[in-house]
């Protein structure tokens, strides 16, 4: 019987001991993302911010772009195209980098940006009014809209690499801008994230 209580004096110690060396941390949004970048193979929403920052630096510093501006003598007219995932990953979160970058663009006040989008439901609505659903005295007309000089479109590529043990998975982000009348290329830059993971390549 007492060797019984000193079995279980001794199994009490231990589970408190052990409790004691656990502690927890309560981490913010920007914190739980820098954590998942090391110990995660999938892109979080601060990869797309890293990357998109990159990518207008990269823009900005380009010198074929500064002497298109030079040439230019102004913000030249923008439209941007389409950042295509050409990863095997079907759900690449393509459209967040798409956003982000377009709200950088704007953002950076280098450019007149033209919306295709609301461009495209313009048109319908003019259409709509001048299809005998309004008063003619009152329908929008058709204006003089703004073409663009230059279009930025580009891709992402995903190429697994085995090192160590791990997998890497490198990311590269290209983008081009092209001038639109002449059909010449104005820059193309690029960037690359990796982000690591403990499973074999095989599974790419």
């Amino acid at each position: 019987m007492k060797s019984l209580k000193i079995w279980l004096l001794l199994l009490t110690l231990a589970t408190v001991s052990s409790c004691g060396g656990f502690k927890a941390k309560r981490q913010s949004g920007d914190e739980s993302d820098e954590a998942a970048m090391e110990v995660t193979d999938k892109w979080v929403s601060g990869d797309t911010e890293r990357v998109v920052k990159d990518i207008i630096k990269h823009i900005g510093n380009h010198k074929g772009f500064k002497r298109y501006l030079r040439g230019h003598g102004g913000s030249p007219t923008v439209f941007i195209g389409e950042v295509k995932n050409l990863t095997a990953e079907a759900y690449f979160p393509i459209n967040d980098i798409n956003d982000e970058f377009l709200n950088e663009i704007s953002a950076s006040g280098d450019f007149v940006l033209v919306d295709a989008a609301a461009r495209e439901q313009m048109l319908k609505e003019i259409t709509y009014q001048h299809d005998g659903m309004v008063d003619p005295k009152t329908a929008a007309k058709v204006g003089n809209q703004t073409g663009a000089q230059l279009m930025i479109f580009g891709n992402i590529y995903m190429k697994p690499r085995s090192r160590k043990g791990k997998t890497i998975k490198q990311y590269s982000v290209n983008i081009r801008m092209t001038n639109l009348s002449k059909g010449t290329e104005v820059l193309r830059v690029r960037t690359k994230l990796n982000k690591f993971s403990e499973k074999g390549g095989a599974g790419w």
